[in-house]
């Protein structure tokens, strides 16, 4: 389906990434990043509010090249829905050890979700963001219903959605049978704070120890170019509370970008400066990811 009006073009990620400037690790892993295309192939979803230009995994596997990157989670993203075909194909295509957290119906049967897991996937995501619906309720039931779903096979469910529309994310999903993973270090809206109460309940799901924040797409919560420091102190306080429940992302295409387009090897060299601690960057970088996603 071509552009439209109501799914605009977005801007295609920097062609150009710069090699990191401090030295990332053996098995570094990026955990969050898409495959987008080649659309007429992969068609996208009639419902997508973005239209991406093509994300194809050759360009993808330039970038872990010039990163430093040896592990890999492709996850899947809105514009296909809950058909996975385009990860999957790239999960098959892929040299690098990879993961990826899928999309699935609400009545998703048994047989799909194993045929899944022996394709690598390791999770599910519930997007509650990047929709048509810009209802800012948090589907309890469903949620619920899908973690009981995807229990056995000892997946996690992650969770897009914006912490300060939700100030009792720890109390509503406190019990649920899997762990928890939030993207973009909670996604919390241009001009919030850390004393926000959803950012403070996303703080003590983590003291948990079932829940876990990705420090991805940090230009998703300010208006400000590189190097984004009104989102320093969210880091700071993610860092705090739990390195050992933190892992990190390109947020490769980085679609929809509201700020200027990143150059992905000044966002690694972002991780090392938030952090500060190169035990603590080993953990995000490789340890972290390798537990949460068994490779």
């Amino acid at each position: 389906m071509p552009a439209s009006d109501s799914a605009p073009l977005c801007a295609a990620p920097d062609p150009y990434p710069q090699a990191p400037s401090h030295a990332v690790p053996q098995f570094a892993c990026d955990a969050h990043m898409h495959i987008c295309g080649p659309e007429s192939r992969f068609a996208y979803s009639n419902d997508r509010i973005y239209t991406p230009p093509d994300a194809l995994l050759p360009s993808y596997l330039e970038l872990t090249d010039k990163l430093g990157i040896d592990r890999v989670v492709y996850v899947q993203p809105s514009i296909y829905g809950t058909d996975n075909s385009a990860m999957l194909d790239a999960m098959r295509a892929s040299p690098l050890p990879c993961r990826g957290v899928a999309v699935v119906a609400d009545d998703v049967e048994e047989p799909a979700l194993q045929a899944l897991h022996e394709a690598g996937v390791r999770g599910v995501r519930l997007n509650l963001v990047d929709t048509a619906d810009k209802s800012n309720t948090l589907p309890v039931n469903q949620i619920r219903a899908l973690a009981e779903r995807v229990a056995p096979l000892g997946w996690h469910l992650e969770m897009l959605l914006h912490a300060d529309d939700h100030p009792s994310l720890d109390t509503a999903l406190a019990d649920l049978p899997v762990d928890l993973v939030f993207g973009h270090l909670g996604y919390l809206r241009p001009g919030a704070e850390t004393i926000d109460p959803g950012f403070q309940a996303l703080l003590r799901l983590l003291e948990t120890g079932r829940s876990w924040v990705k420090l991805t797409g940090p230009y998703r919560l300010t208006r400000e170019a590189l190097p984004y420091s009104a989102v320093r102190p969210f880091a700071d306080a993610l860092v705090r509370a739990a390195p050992e429940r933190l892992i990190w992302g390109s947020d490769w295409p980085h679609v929809m970008v509201k700020t200027p387009m990143p150059n992905d090897g000044q966002l690694l060299d972002l991780l090392f400066e938030w952090v500060g601690n190169a035990e603590i960057v080993q953990r995000i970088l490789v340890d972290n990811p390798a537990d949460l996603y068994d490779f």
